[in-house]
């Protein structure tokens, strides 16, 4: 049986954080990040908000809700690693830990084309930001790679 096409037509990451206000704060003053809506209840807790990322696309995120078993990382963020392509990585990169961040890997040249490093927010989760350096087509890459991996 061949199922039924349906097309995917954006896709949204969606975090959970411990204090979602104080969050969007921080994307907003780090990485310019306009909020364009936000759901909150009257105790204050934030149940959605959107955030733009400028032509990039939207983040959706919200306070936790343990009653309904959604829950931000207790420990740094694993397996989701949100890249930012952005004009100059080594200064957002600073940006995002004079902002509270916590620098998880300096900024580097990387096989691929990119100068690149990563931050975790005071959030838990791990940003990859990035700029091009230079234009490497997939077979470079894979050479380059094949390269790296044969010397560890």
């Amino acid at each position: 049986m061949t199922p039924a096409r349906n097309e995917i037509h954006e896709l949204f990451p969606y975090i959970r954080v411990r204090d979602a206000a104080a969050a969007i704060r921080y994307y907003g003053e780090v990485f310019g990040a306009k909020e364009r809506m936000r759901l909150t209840e009257p105790s204050g807790r934030i149940g959605h908000a959107e955030l733009e990322f400028g032509r990039a696309g939207v983040l959706m995120l919200s306070d936790e809700y343990p009653e309904y078993d959604l829950r931000a990382p207790r420990t740094p963020a694993e397996g989701v690693t949100i890249h930012l392509h952005v004009d100059d990585a080594d200064a957002l990169l600073q940006r995002a830990v004079d902002g509270g961040g916590t620098l998880v890997m300096a900024p580097q040249d990387q096989f691929h084309g990119e100068r690149s490093g990563k931050v975790r927010d005071p959030f838990g989760h791990v940003w990859y930001i990035g700029h091009t350096i230079e234009s490497v087509s997939v077979e470079e890459m894979q050479r380059r790679y094949d390269e790296m991996l044969s010397k560890t």
